[in-house]
């Protein structure tokens, strides 16, 4: 029995020892908790809203304030005509476009005529649109009640005209393949990428690969090259499968989605070579690849939960996520039509990171093999 309680004394000792050991046992269910208790909520807060005020009357103005005393909604622009509401959908600036007709107070004060307010949503984010939309007609009717002489049933009205942009449907795929996509690229280019060379640590084969006539870097970009290969397959697979079967449109260019897949698998790749110079063993490469890059990419790209709704320091967090910038690529070209001119800046941010995940990632992985 002593024997037996020493031994385990020692795989006691033996886990506290592996800071590793300690970070997956109690780091990923303590985030877990974090994330989904506070931070992982689908409800919207601060969501970016413009408004388009022909009426400029009192109840326009009251509504407007009423929004945006919410705490849904937050003011970004006050657009001058029509034609400038599609634009502001296409740079991502807001989310939902609220517009007051001429004589919208007078219509609203008179009780044989019904005001309308127009509600325009980016529906490129389904569920996000179907939120927004909900929440300002409840403010909208409200207010309505508000405003009827007491006792007796509100005879004004105002008849709320939702419309939803670039997904009229609100069909899911337009939503869910952009984030699919980024993360079967993720697995396959960052986690296998990492588990294989790995892989030759642990097995003690990467020593006999060094003393080969190939250099260090033909080495290491020959390992990672088919993987490179692979992963843009799967990414025009997902592409081709979303338009042909799902019936997702590709209103922009497709070498530039070809393009920016490329540049994604790329920086994936890169990731995993980082994960792959932390990591001595496979299953150490693989619960890191799974930490480290899956769930971020569920969590905190703004796939599933808004990015809005999160507190700020998440919302910081989610500026570095590639995969944050990958998806409104995506969603950018193939949805709203838009080109490079409008999605310079995310692809300028997947290049920084590229090429410094490249060079991290070498840099500490040559000292290593040369042990």
């Amino acid at each position: 029995m002593k024997r037996f309680l020493a031994f385990v004394k020692k795989e006691f000792f033996h886990i506290l020892r592996d800071r590793r050991t300690l970070l997956i046992l109690f780091g990923m269910p303590l985030a877990m908790v974090l994330l989904f208790g506070f931070a992982l909520t689908n409800e919207i807060k601060n969501a970016k809203i413009a408004v388009l005020d022909l009426d400029h009357g009192p109840h326009s103005r009251q509504i407007t304030d009423r929004l945006l005393s919410s705490g849904y909604f937050q003011l970004i622009q006050n657009l001058n005509a029509s034609r400038d509401i599609e634009p502001a959908f296409r740079r991502g600036k807001v989310k939902l476009v609220v517009v007051f007709p001429p004589n919208f107070s007078q219509d609203f004060a008179r009780n044989d005529t019904e005001a309308q307010v127009q509600l325009l949503a980016d529906a490129s984010e389904q569920n996000t649109a179907i939120s927004l939309t909900n929440y300002a007609t409840n403010i909208i009717q409200n207010y309505k009640s508000e405003q009827a002489p007491p006792g007796t049933v509100a005879p004004m009205q105002i008849d709320v005209q939702p419309r939803m942009v670039f997904n009229p449907e609100l069909r899911g795929a337009f939503v869910f393949v952009p984030g699919v996509m980024a993360m079967v690229l993720l697995l396959v280019s960052a986690l296998m990428t990492s588990v294989t060379i790995a892989r030759e640590k642990e097995m003690g084969t990467m020593e006999v690969l060094m003393v080969s006539p190939l250099s260090q870097l033909q080495i290491l970009f020959g390992k990672v090259l088919p993987y490179l290969l692979l992963s843009f397959i799967n990414g025009c697979v997902i592409i081709a499968l979303g338009v042909f079967l799902l019936g997702i449109p590709l209103n922009g260019s497709l070498l530039l989605l070809l393009a920016e897949t490329l540049l994604f698998t790329f920086l994936s790749l890169s990731l995993g070579l980082l994960i792959s110079t932390i990591a001595d063993t496979q299953l150490v490469a693989m619960f890191a690849s799974l930490l480290v890059l899956l769930m971020p990419t569920i969590f905190l790209s703004g796939f599933i939960f808004p990015i809005e709704s999160m507190p700020r320091f998440l919302q910081f967090v989610s500026n570095i996520i590639p995969a944050k910038y990958f998806i409104e690529i995506v969603k950018g070209i193939m949805i709203k039509g838009i080109g490079l001119d409008l999605l310079w800046k995310p692809t300028l941010l997947l290049l920084g990171m590229s090429a410094f995940l490249m060079a991290v990632s070498l840099r500490n992985l040559k000292p290593r093999l040369n042990q």
